[in-house]
């Protein structure tokens, strides 16, 4: 069963970092593309970084890009989100998400093309 599993969420002041994980359970990095999303109370979910299964292409929303950096290690089967210089407004339940699909540069993030979900992890940045 592909089954992505979250962590690293917790409580953080504005201008702190935090690095979330992403555990592929069931599934290998080699052929599955991994996004990280994220869900504001009374928002969309809306995408936040990409990483191929292919070769590694990124993706960021403009609202990250240059704060956080998506990576991932094949060994441990393991996708990285390292988020710095947080702000209030990347309060949020972050979910982490596979899809067997490769993608290339350009790619935007899309909820709809991701079919198996974490459960999700807060963060939230508040003083």
């Amino acid at each position: 069963q592909v089954q992505p599993v979250e962590s690293g969420g917790g409580l953080v002041q504005p201008g702190g970092s935090l690095r979330l994980s992403c555990v592929a359970s069931g599934f290998t990095l080699d052929y599955y593309s991994i996004g990280w999303f994220r869900q504001a109370p009374g928002k969309e979910r809306e995408g936040v970084s990409c990483i191929s299964a292919n070769d590694g292409s990124t993706s960021y929303s403009d609202s990250v890009k240059g704060r956080f950096t998506i990576s991932k290690d094949n060994a441990k089967n393991t996708v990285y989100l390292q988020m710095n210089n947080l702000k209030p407004e990347d309060t949020a339940v972050y979910y982490c998400a596979a899809e067997s699909f490769p993608f290339g540069p350009g790619y935007v993030c899309r909820t709809s093309d991701f079919g198996s979900w974490g459960q999700g992890t807060q963060v939230t940045v508040s003083s």
